[in-house]
């Protein structure tokens, strides 16, 4: 993953507001902007204007670009050509985000705008739209993906299509981006509607860390995640913004008084699955390697269940040292030390590590 973001929505909140939302994420290493012109009163396109173009200058100032939404009605009735964009270079943003697009030929010269305006086309469509713009010869460092969020409970991308539609992007190499949604009470999106804003409807309701962290966990599929609903809270945001952004974290409860070395494999320790994998466990090995010659004590030999971190006792050979995650429910031959149980809403990413994958734990 390469940024995260967060939206703004300023016929709907105040400078202030916006500021110190800003500033938070900014803070928390939330280095992009979202925001939408769709559902802006265009009686009042002046005052938006204003308020667009003084709250994206104070995120530039902060190191955040901006991107807004757009469509070709917004175009319309605001007088723009896709051939002059410096009504977008006025405002402040950085880039345009085409809800609904053109041809492909125009989104094509778009990409060689003279303000070096990113043009970021929808990608939640699973259609040869991509492949056509493509086939118009577009400056690629110009032009990026995001897929949409969806406001109403259980319309969200099913994963066969979410998959389907980001292939088709990054098999063009082109930048990807996605929307979590925050859990926060009263947190409001650009429409009336507010059953959470997530592009993937199985994350309606996780935690938003948990959401990020099955992006993170597909591997680079997936390159910007933005918070599409504001405002989140500041535990959302420190919880997202201190992820690591090139591998999966699990948070891992661990038992008391857990010896100084079984820590450092759980907490301290670059974790990879073997290549050889197994339907019931994901191995780390390298840990019994390291400490090859300690003794591990066995302890808490309880039954296996998905979601236990093991490691293993010297009782069971050259296997001393070796950390597993367990896949299934298993018996406890009473060699295997379960020493920490991962968050049960991660659960559902274990089945996602792949074969040489790395991760590492956070302590709950």
């Amino acid at each position: 993953m390469r940024k995260l973001g967060i939206s703004i929505y300023p016929e709907k909140s105040t400078f202030d507001e916006m500021k110190a939302y800003i500033d938070l994420a900014a803070e928390n290493g939330f280095d992009r902007i979202f925001t939408c012109l769709l559902s802006v009163d265009r009686t009042q396109i002046d005052k938006i204007v204003s308020e667009f173009k003084e709250i994206n200058q104070y995120a530039a100032e902060k190191g955040m670009f901006v991107i807004a939404d757009v469509n070709p009605k917004v175009f319309k009735d605001l007088d723009i050509s896709y051939q002059e964009l410096s009504f977008f270079k006025e405002i402040g943003a950085h880039g345009i985000r085409l809800d609904m697009g053109f041809s492909g030929s125009e989104e094509s010269l778009m990409t060689f705008n003279e303000h070096g305006l990113l043009i970021e086309i929808n990608m939640s469509n699973d259609t040869h739209y991509v492949d056509t713009i493509m086939n118009y010869m577009p400056n690629k460092d110009k032009l990026i993906g995001c897929h949409n969020f969806y406001p109403h409970r259980f319309s969200g991308l099913k994963m066969e299509h979410f998959l389907a539609c980001t292939e088709r992007f990054k098999k063009h190499g082109l930048i990807t981006a996605a929307f979590v949604t925050s859990q926060t009470e009263g947190s409001f999106g650009p429409w009336p509607v507010t059953d959470g804003l997530p592009t993937l409807d199985c994350h309606r309701e996780l935690p938003m860390d948990v959401q990020v962290k099955h992006y993170i966990c597909m591997n680079g599929l997936i390159d910007d995640v933005i918070i599409s609903n504001c405002y989140a809270s500041e535990a959302e945001l420190k919880a997202v913004g201190k992820l690591r952004r090139d591998l999966v974290t699990f948070e891992v409860e661990l038992i008391d008084s857990l010896p100084e070395i079984e820590r450092k494999i759980v907490l301290e320790t670059l974790h990879f699955n073997r290549g050889d994998v197994s339907e019931n466990l994901i191995r780390s090995t390298q840990s019994r390697v390291k400490y090859k010659g300690h003794h591990f004590e066995a302890m808490n030999p309880k039954e296996i269940k998905r979601g236990d971190v093991i490691i293993e006792s010297s009782e069971y050979g050259h296997y001393a040292g070796e950390l597993q995650i367990a896949l299934t429910d298993m018996p406890n031959s009473g060699k295997s030390s379960v020493v920490g149980h991962i968050r049960a809403e991660e659960h559902f990413l274990l089945d996602l590590i792949k074969p040489w994958q790395k991760f590492v734990f956070s302590e709950k």
